[in-house]
């Protein structure tokens, strides 16, 4: 699932909503996203330069839930369940720590 981050959210938020879409499930039932990876610490990762200019490139991937996250450019996620990754033969040797 690719997923476009709105101009007003967070990437954070944008991580939790596609989480919750790709896995059916609510928000609010999902682990912490801090479990996995740091939000502020994400979402400042993609926020704009201290003088305003974005930032441009960059990508992050990490594992939230059951998923594979990927995050180009803080602009797009891309989402893919952990069990499509074992079938295709994915590595699925990232850990959530390989983000701290």
């Amino acid at each position: 699932m690719e997923y476009e981050i709105g101009s007003d959210e967070s990437v954070s938020t944008a991580v939790v909503r596609a989480v919750s879409a790709v896995e059916g499930r609510d928000p609010r039932s999902l682990r912490p996203l801090a479990d996995a990876v740091d939000p502020t610490a994400l979402d400042t990762l993609f926020a704009p330069r201290y003088d305003g200019t974005p930032r441009t490139g960059g990508r992050l991937s990490f594992v939230y839930g059951n998923c594979h996250i990927m995050i180009d450019n803080g602009e797009y996620l891309t989402l893919q369940l952990l069990e499509d990754r074992s079938r295709d033969g994915s590595d699925l040797e990232l850990t959530d720590s390989s983000v701290r």
